[in-house]
C-alpha cells in the first residue's frame, strides 16, 4: 500500500497509517479515522485497518446510532477466523452487537474475552447485563414500533420511489432504488431480503423469507401494517409468485425449467421430497457442487413460488445419474403436485395456520430443564421447537435483533386432576390462549402453539410488543387459580422470569 498519498508523507508503510489511526481513535478523533480509511479502496484495507474503522464507527455510534454500530458489524465480520483468538476483535464486535440490542449474539464474544480476563468485574458487569436482557429483553423500540416506523418513512418515500422506477426505462437506477428501500426497511428489520418490481397498474414490494418459517410470521406482520395510502399504488407480497416456465442465468451458466428433470417422493403428510437432474450442469456440480445446488433449489423455489416450496417440499436431491422411474420436468412440477392433492395457493397465512402435532419422549427429573418435561405438543412452527431442543439459538437471535422475542409462559398442572384431567388441561390452555390474545390484541402478541409436561404446562407465542404482553399477560393470570406462572424466552440457557409468585 502507497500510505503516503494517505498521510501526506514519504513513508511507504501501512503499518504508519495504523498506528495513526489507532492514535486517533485513542484520542477520541474517529472522524478522521473515518474520513481517510473510507478513502482507501476496500480491497487494498488490510484486515487490521478495518478493524480500526469498525473502532471508529463503534466511538461515534455508541449508544444509539444503529447505522453506525451496523457498519462496525460489517467490517468486523469477514474476519472471524482471521482474529478468532484476538480480545480486541471479540471486544469490539461483541460491544458492538451489545449496543445494537442484540445480547444473544454478544455474549459468546465476550465471553472469550472473560477467559483470558476472569478477574475483570467491570466486564462481568457487561456480561452480566447482556444475560439479563436475553432473558429479559429491553429494546429502545419493539417491533411493533418499528414495523410503524418504516411505513411512515415508506409512506414519505413512496412517490420518489414510483418516480423512480417509471423513468427508469433502462434499468440503470436499479442500484439506488434497492438502496433506498433498503434504508427504510432497515428501520424495522436487522435483515430482510426483499424484490421490487411492476405488475400492470400497481409496483409491487415483495417479502421473501428465503424458506425460514419464523421470518415469515414477522414479514406478514409487517405486511397487514401496511398503510391503506400505501396500498393505493402499492402491492405488498410476502413470498415470490411462481413463474413455471423459467429460465435462469448466472455467472455463465443458463438453464430453463424444461431442463430439469424431477421425481417426486410422498414424505410424511403434505410433505413431499424431491430428487433432481440436469444433464446441463453436471460439470458444474462436480466442480462447484454448493453453486449447482443453489442454482437449482432458487430454480424450484421461483417455479413453484416460494410459499408453497417451503409448505410441502421437505426433502432436496440433486442426482449426479437419472432415476429409471418415471419424471416429470420441473416446469410441469405444480401441475403434478396439484394431481397429488396439494394447495399450491401462495398466501403466507395459509402456511402459518399449519399445525404440526409432535410427541417426545418427557424426562422424568423435575429438575431437568423446562420443557425437557413435554410428552405431546402443537405448534405452528417446528423449527422453533427444534432449535430449542438442540440449543440453538440463532433464530431467536435474529428475532431479537429485530425487536421482537419468541417465548412461553409455564405454569404447573399438579392442581388438575381427575379421570377428565387431560381434557381439563386442554380446555384451560385454550381458554388462556383466546384471554392472552384478546388482552394484548394481534399487535402485541402471536400465539403459535402449546405443550403439555408431566409437571407444567406451556403457551408458545411471539411478542411483537414483550412489555405490552407480559403486562397484559400478568392481569391474565392473577385473575386465575394457578399458584404461579413464569415466562421463559425459547433459550435453553436463559434464566426464568416470574409472572405470578406462589403465595407465602
Amino acid at each position: 500500500m502507497q500510505v503516503e498519498k494517505y498521510l501526506g508523507n514519504s513513508i511507504g508503510d501501512a503499518k504508519v497509517l495504523l498506528a495513526q489511526c489507532q492514535a486517533w481513535n485513542g484520542d477520541d478523533e474517529p472522524v478522521k479515522v473515518i474520513r481517510i480509511l473510507e478513502s482507501i479502496p476496500e480491497e487494498e484495507r488490510t484486515p487490521e485497518l478495518d478493524s480500526e474503522l469498525a473502532q471508529a464507527y463503534i466511538n461515534l455510534g455508541v449508544p444509539s446510532r444503529r447505522d453506525l454500530l451496523k457498519r462496525a458489524v460489517a467490517l468486523l465480520e469477514p474476519y472471524e477466523e482471521y482474529f478468532q483468538d484476538s480480545l480486541q476483535w471479540n471486544f469490539r464486535i461483541g460491544y458492538s452487537y451489545f449496543y445494537l440490542e442484540q445480547e444473544g449474539r454478544a455474549l459468546p464474544y465476550l465471553w472469550k474475552v472473560s477467559e483470558a480476563h476472569p478477574d475483570d468485574e467491570a466486564l462481568q458487569k457487561f456480561m452480566d447485563c447482556c444475560k439479563e436482557r436475553i432473558a429479559l429483553p429491553q429494546f429502545k423500540a419493539s417491533f411493533r414500533e418499528r414495523t410503524n416506523m418504516a411505513w411512515e418513512a415508506f409512506l414519505e418515500q413512496e412517490a420518489e420511489l414510483r418516480r423512480i422506477m417509471d423513468e427508469d426505462k433502462e434499468h440503470k437506477r436499479g442500484g439506488e432504488l434497492v438502496w433506498q428501500c433498503k434504508d427504510i426497511l432497515d428501520l424495522a428489520f436487522d435483515n430482510v431480503a426483499f424484490e421490487m418490481g411492476r405488475c400492470g397498474e400497481k409496483y409491487e414490494l415483495i417479502l421473501t423469507p428465503e424458506g425460514d418459517k419464523l421470518k415469515l410470521f414477522e414479514l406478514v406482520y409487517f405486511q397487514k401494517h401496511a398503510p391503506k395510502k400505501v396500498l393505493e399504488h402499492w402491492d405488498i407480497l410476502v413470498g415470490r409468485k411462481p413463474i413455471e416456465r423459467l429460465g435462469m442465468q448466472t455467472g455463465n451458466w443458463s438453464i430453463s425449467s424444461e431442463e430439469v428433470l424431477v421425481w417426486i417422493e410422498q414424505l410424511e403428510k403434505n410433505k413431499i421430497g424431491l430428487s433432481v437432474y440436469c444433464e446441463k450442469l453436471m460439470p458444474l456440480l462436480h466442480e462447484q457442487k454448493g453453486q449447482a445446488w443453489r442454482i437449482l433449489t432458487t430454480l424450484t423455489d421461483k417455479v413453484l413460488g416460494e410459499i408453497p416450496s417451503m409448505r410441502y417440499i421437505g426433502g432436496f436431491d440433486v442426482l449426479e445419474t437419472p432415476k429409471k422411474d418415471p419424471s416429470v420436468p420441473l416446469s410441469e412440477l405444480s401441475d403434478k403436485l396439484k394431481e397429488l392433492g396439494l394447495d399450491l395457493s401462495t398466501d403466507p397465512e395459509a402456511h402459518l395456520d399449519d399445525y404440526i402435532a409432535y410427541q417426545i419422549e418427557p424426562d422424568q427429573d423435575e429438575n431437568a430443564g423446562f420443557r425437557s418435561d413435554v410428552f405431546i405438543g402443537s405448534t405452528r412452527c417446528p423449527s422453533l421447537i427444534r432449535h430449542y431442543l438442540n440449543n440453538e439459538n440463532h433464530a431467536i437471535d435474529d428475532l431479537h435483533a429485530d425487536g421482537a422475542v419468541a417465548g412461553f409462559f409455564f405454569y404447573p398442572v399438579g392442581s388438575f386432576a381427575g379421570e377428565n384431567r387431560s381434557q381439563q388441561i386442554s380446555e384451560f390452555q385454550d381458554k388462556i390462549e383466546g384471554k392472552l390474545s384478546a388482552a394484548c390484541g394481534p399487535d402485541a402478541i402471536t400465539c403459535i402453539g402449546n405443550a403439555v409436561g408431566i409437571y407444567c404446562a406451556y403457551v408458545d407465542f411471539i411478542a411483537w410488543d414483550l412489555d405490552c404482553v407480559l403486562n397484559m399477560a400478568k392481569n391474565v393470570f392473577d385473575e386465575t387459580d394457578l399458584p404461579c406462572v413464569g415466562f421463559h424466552v425459547f433459550r435453553p440457557d436463559a434464566k426464568i422470569v416470574m409472572l405470578k409468585e406462589p403465595a407465602e
